[in-house]
């Protein structure tokens, strides 16, 4: 549910951003560092999530230790397993629409401006 979040609010930001990323491919940016500014940004609203999230997680779970089922309250290993699930489908989520976004022919795009 995280990941198509990510994927719709990057994908969303990359339609923002056509015209923009039209001029720095005419202007002579690399198609890889266009990819890498779209998936930093993508990883970048992910480590805030997660942070926010893991302190949520971490308040919250001494309330909820009795619907924890077979995890102690402060379970490192789930901690760990969930942040790494998570960044894997950001990073798969924000891949999609970077790919999209190396792929803006520079015309078109100064064109809808």
């Amino acid at each position: 549910m995280a990941a198509l979040g990510l994927y719709g609010v990057i994908r969303y930001s990359v339609a923002l951003r056509t015209p923009e990323i039209g001029i720095r491919l005419a202007l002579g940016a690399q198609r890889r560092e266009v990819l890498w500014l779209v998936v930093r940004q993508g990883l970048r609203l992910t480590v805030v999530g997660l942070v926010a999230g893991t302190f949520a997680a971490l308040a919250s779970s001494q309330l909820l230790a009795s619907q924890l089922y077979g995890t102690g309250v402060f379970d490192p290993l789930t901690f760990a397993a969930m942040t790494a699930t998570l960044l894997v489908a950001a990073l798969l989520a924000s891949y999609v629409p970077a790919r999209r976004a190396t792929r803006v022919d520079p015309l078109a795009a100064l064109r809808s401006e």
